[in-house]
């Protein structure tokens, strides 16, 4: 038995998933009634920034629109989780909405965190719709030059 193999091509293979993609959008929004009836009750995540120092692990979650009373933090068995609600506010009056893009309900995202993180200074603020959770790392963690003799 033979195997068929296919050269591939980057840009006319990058071309035509970009076009199927496009078509396949296209295609769904056709298909998709008006949204504006009802709030989307598709899943949403918040999208999440993880940079690192030498010192300690930033989490940035974007939360826009919503209080710090609206979202939790915990951490159990070296798993960070942020969760939360972000409700629909919407008042009973004659507005009527043409499109609702944003996402509303219920959100977890959870991240296996290091065995080198000082859990217990864990720090986490919440300023202008953006969490900052702070990881600071434990001293055998940290990056140390190391002299030749």
């Amino acid at each position: 038995m033979r195997t068929a193999l296919t050269r591939w091509a980057p840009s006319s293979d990058l071309v035509r998933d970009r076009f199927s993609r496009l078509f396949e959008g296209a295609f769904n929004d056709m298909l998709r009634p008006f949204e504006a009836e009802g709030v989307s009750d598709r899943a949403w995540a918040p999208a999440v920034d993880i940079r690192e120092t030498d010192d300690e692990v930033t989490l940035l979650v974007d939360l826009p629109g919503m209080k710090k009373e609206d979202v939790d933090v915990t951490l159990e068995n070296n798993v960070l989780t942020v969760s939360g609600e972000r409700k629909f506010d919407r008042e009973e009056s004659n507005d009527n909405y043409h499109r609702i893009e944003r996402s509303y309900g219920s959100f977890t995202r959870s991240f296996t965190l290091n065995q080198n993180v000082h859990t217990d200074k864990v720090d986490a603020n919440f300023k202008d719709g953006v969490l900052t959770i702070s990881l600071p790392k434990e001293e055998q963690a940290k990056p140390r030059r190391i002299s030749i003799k």
